[in-house]
């Protein structure tokens, strides 16, 4: 074969290049295997000979009767294999990546949802979604919003409205929040207590930081309740808070989901509902402005309003 011409080593050999050079290794036929690939033969001596111009290296020897791998061929050879296995892992990913509800999912749930909805959404995935590799992260919403903004999160289940820029907001329903109270109390039982009975009822709510404290304060200065009204925060989570009720400490509000996990194996606790309306909260998905995955998310909010039919909720109308 003629000197190689050394200046176009640095030309990038080509996918199809590489194949025809490792059928070649493999069979050393040019016909067998031009056939193994579905490649005419001349088309497979043009790639083979288009490499090892690209390279400026000979990798085969050709006779009239055999064809042999030069030393760097040889040595080529097997590189080209591994190339190729990259190569076929690589398109195989992508085919994943394309496809919907395939690889992990990042979601965020603040912990006065997780408890209660999390069921739900664990049997959808796994009766629906059996190739989603669901990832459950459970922290408070500025952490999740900074997280979802910073692409460690990739969905979040919380409270809204959130009112951030670059945030797409997937309402699944509303729930009423329920008054809870001490076994005994004047307005246990109770299903239609106005809210201007939080005014001076002693309240106990969730530390700093949670939604559900900031949403119980916005129904008590709805009631009227004023600033110096008191307010006691010694929980950090709802089923603390319950258990302080039940001691007598004073009364609290919950989201109706919450309900019968917290209080339905204590006997030293009652609930009443307010009058309509009654205060309530919205629960939605959320997810990053332009998302990749946008309409995946929509679809599974989507799945989620249906699986969620079931619990004390209203599931808002779909919009057009």
């Amino acid at each position: 074969m003629a000197q190689m011409n050394q200046g176009n080593r640095t030309k990038q050999p080509s996918l199809a290049q590489l194949r025809a050079f490792a059928a070649v290794a493999e069979h050393l036929h040019f016909r067998d295997a031009a056939a193994s690939i579905g490649m005419s033969q001349p088309a497979l001596s043009g790639a083979v000979s288009a490499l090892e111009e690209a390279l400026g290296v000979q990798l085969i020897e050709r006779t009239t009767r055999k064809v042999l791998l030069s030393h760097a061929g040889e040595r080529l050879a097997s590189r080209t294999g591994v190339v190729l296995d990259a190569m076929g892992a690589f398109m195989e990913e992508a085919e994943a990546v394309r496809a919907p509800f395939t690889g992990a999912l990042r979601l965020g749930v603040i912990p006065t949802v997780a408890p209660y909805l999390l069921p739900t959404v664990l049997r959808l995935v796994h009766g629906g979604y059996p190739a989603l590799d669901l990832q459950v992260h459970e922290e408070q919403t500025s952490s999740l919003l900074d997280g979802l903004a910073g692409g460690r999160l990739d969905l979040l289940l919380l409270a809204v409205p959130l009112g951030m820029p670059g945030v797409v907001e997937l309402p699944l329903f509303d729930e009423d929040f329920v008054l809870v109270m001490e076994e005994g109390h004047p307005l246990g039982g109770r299903v239609d207590v106005p809210r201007e009975a939080l005014r001076d009822l002693p309240l106990l709510l969730l530390d700093e930081g949670h939604c559900l404290r900031d949403q119980a304060l916005d129904v008590c200065r709805e009631a009227g309740r004023t600033a110096g009204a008191p307010v006691t925060t010694t929980a950090a989570g709802l089923s603390t808070l319950v258990q302080l009720v039940a001691g007598g400490l004073g009364v609290t509000l919950l989201p109706r989901t919450a309900v019968a996990v917290e209080t339905g194996r204590n006997p030293a606790l009652t609930t009443a509902d307010f009058a309509a309306p009654a205060p309530s909260r919205r629960v939605a998905l959320a997810m990053r402005a332009g998302a990749a995955r946008h309409l995946e998310f929509e679809e599974f909010a989507a799945a989620l309003r249906t699986a969620m039919t079931d619990l004390p909720v209203r599931i808002p109308e779909a919009r057009g």
